[in-house]
């Protein structure tokens, strides 16, 4: 009897697919300590297309539970009522974040080290008075001391080593008198397992795909989170819903009141 086409398409595509499943389960496992992985668009030579659809689909993620209004709900707890507020946002990507902050009134500087993304994000944010887009290393901000309330970063704590991470932590204490907000992914089966889902319905371009799974494995539980801020000489205040892909973390100096 003769097989069609369609039929033996169909056949060769279980496996292919079977493996597919298989190759992405693998991926998840060693949850159990931090990969030492490098996501596309850190690489060198990104291309400009791929690095604007994923900064579109980033901005499309920070509008998920867990992404701008946790941060929002964050700086609150740190600022309480005041009116006249100051944020530096590291990491800032195209500034979507830091122009949540500015509809609420804060004045926002987006601080960001590629120069790619400080182009779009100076065009995102030409027409908002309230956000400032400065060329910046988070290791190293171009403020004094407490010269800010608020310092705030989103996915960008697991792109950074242990040292680093510590370091940028303590320059961000360092600026905002009131304190730090952490935003960022945190690792384990089921953020690995939710992460995979969203990624794959929402996700625009291959770098978002790959590199949301990717960041998960390179994500700080919040155990280590707490070390790493511990060393940074900050501790945790305010924490959004532990249990979720996406952990919201206010942290305030040790010598704070």
């Amino acid at each position: 009897m003769a097989i069609s086409d369609e039929t033996a398409d169909s056949r060769t595509s279980r496996p292919r697919a079977l493996g597919e499943r298989l190759a992405w389960l693998r991926e998840g496992a060693g949850l159990h300590r931090r990969a030492d992985l490098t996501e596309l668009l850190d690489e060198a030579g990104v291309d400009r297309g791929e690095l604007d659809r994923n900064l579109r689909d980033l901005a499309r993620l920070n509008r998920l539970p867990g992404g701008t209004d946790a941060s929002i709900r964050a700086i609150r707890h740190l600022v309480r009522e005041r009116e006249e507020v100051r944020v530096v946002d590291v990491g800032a990507g195209m500034a979507d974040m830091a122009l949540a902050f500015a509809r609420h009134g804060w004045r926002t500087v987006a601080a960001d080290n590629h120069s790619q993304v400080l182009d779009r994000a100076r065009r995102a944010t030409a027409d908002e008075p309230l956000v400032e887009v400065i060329g910046g290393d988070g290791r190293a901000l171009p403020h004094a001391d407490d010269e800010l309330d608020v310092s705030h970063c989103s996915l960008l704590l697991h792109h950074l080593d242990p040292g680093d991470a510590v370091a940028v932590l303590r320059e961000m204490a360092r600026v905002a008198r009131h304190g730090v907000v952490i935003n960022d992914l945190r690792r384990g089966v089921f953020p690995f397992v939710a992460t995979g889902v969203t990624v794959a319905l929402l996700g625009r371009c291959r770098a978002t795909r790959v590199d949301g799974l990717r960041s998960v494995r390179r994500a700080y539980t919040l155990g280590e989170l707490d070390e790493l801020l511990g060393e940074a000489g900050l501790e945790v205040r305010w924490q959004s819903n532990r249990f979720m892909p996406r952990v919201v973390t206010a942290a305030v100096s040790r010598t704070s009141g």
